[in-house]
């Protein structure tokens, strides 16, 4: 046995049942969902499921795109968890992580507040956590979501107790967790980051820079290279109906996910089914001039062994859907074309409209049968 499957091991045993003691959906005074009629379904690994259960939905990534998934996740179900990147080193979660030495909270506010539900007590708390302070002093641009996390996690000592903790505040439809415990910096290899020298290639660091580079990337890398993942965010992936990838900054959101070791490995032992959610376009800096298929391509090369079921893409980005069924297959999966866009000619996802996909998908490939 590898030291890598060895702490996974132990990862895998270090959740109690209900994924860290969580309550259920219905316990936490979600209403449970209703069944059909049908014959009690399979879940993962051809266990039986109860009648009128839930898919087990674990979302990776970070930023709006993860915002925009959660916000049509939490619509078709109720058993959903959030696993967030975490190295963000802009902003507020820059400023608080640079002095305080803590996990930049930012990405995990976003999430919190993506899940907050649509009646008034969901609305205004997502407003109150979202809310910026405008001052000439220290405090502007500090969002009080962002405070309010590092506020428990210096009180409780916990990150995960934290998180756990503001849900619960919020009325959050579902659980949001960090990807790792330590606070990570990414880096890029990026051609052309200097317009002087266009063929050369530089080390590019931060993810804010990153995200905004003039130049190409090639790959990135976290640091540490081997960052520990939270146990509770392992465990959410192997017991998971349902892993989602994506949408979001390609190179600073969604590809950290499969750099850090021990997610990378639940990934690929989970018997979930994975979707993989495209952009709607091109992201300017880091992914100009990306296809969907590009975009497949370079995720291959920072994760060559990933399988993937579905690829879900808006139909309306994909101009050559031949080329984009051939990158999905070397990955194992199909790909799913349908209208997810926003009709205000925006690139931002509709969350009605992603919902009814995501819920298309798992109920034509998931094999688990109607859960509502």
């Amino acid at each position: 046995m590898t030291g890598r499957t060895l702490r996974l091991s132990r990862l895998r045993r270090a959740t109690p049942e209900g994924r860290g003691g969580r309550p259920s959906a219905e316990g936490r005074g979600a209403k449970p969902a209703e069944g059909r009629g049908a014959k009690p379904a399979e879940g993962r690994g051809g266990r039986p499921r109860r009648r009128g259960a839930q898919p087990k939905v674990v979302a990776l990534g970070g930023g709006m795109g993860l915002s925009a998934s959660l916000a049509a996740l939490r619509r078709i179900t109720g058993d959903l968890t959030a696993v967030v990147t975490v190295a963000d080193d802009g902003g507020s979660s820059g400023r608080l992580r640079d002095e305080l030495g803590v996990l930049p909270p930012g990405d995990l506010r976003k999430a919190l507040a993506a899940l907050c539900g649509d009646d008034d007590w969901g609305q205004t708390w997502a407003r109150v956590i979202q809310h910026r302070f405008q001052s000439h002093g220290e405090m502007h641009g500090h969002a009080v979501g962002n405070l309010l996390i590092v506020a428990l996690w210096e009180q409780l000592g916990d990150h995960v107790q934290a998180l756990d903790l503001v849900g619960k505040l919020l009325g959050a439809h579902g659980r949001v967790l960090p990807m790792s415990a330590v606070p990570l910096e990414l880096q890029a290899l990026v051609k052309g980051h200097d317009p002087a020298r266009p063929d050369d290639t530089d080390t590019v660091r931060g993810q804010a820079t990153v995200a905004l580079t003039t130049g190409e990337v090639q790959s990135v890398h976290l640091v540490p290279h081997d960052p520990p993942a939270v146990p509770e965010a392992v465990a959410a992936v192997l017991d998971a109906d349902w892993v989602v990838l994506g949408p979001g900054s390609w190179f600073s959101s969604v590809i950290p996910h499969l750099l850090v070791p021990e997610l990378v490995d639940a990934l690929m032992e989970t018997k979930a089914r994975r979707v993989l959610s495209l952009n709607l376009a091109p992201q300017p800096g880091e992914t100009e001039g990306f296809s969907p298929q590009r975009h497949l391509e370079v995720l291959g090369r920072h994760a060559p062994k990933l399988a993937l079921d579905v690829v879900l893409a808006d139909e309306a980005t994909v101009p050559d859907r031949d080329s984009l069924t051939d990158a999905a297959k070397r990955f194992g999966a199909a790909v799913e074309l349908a209208p997810v866009a926003r009709t205000d000619g925006t690139p931002r996802h509709d969350p009605e409209l992603l919902a009814a996909a995501y819920d298309r998908i798992f109920r034509m490939h998931g094999r688990i049968g109607p859960w509502r």
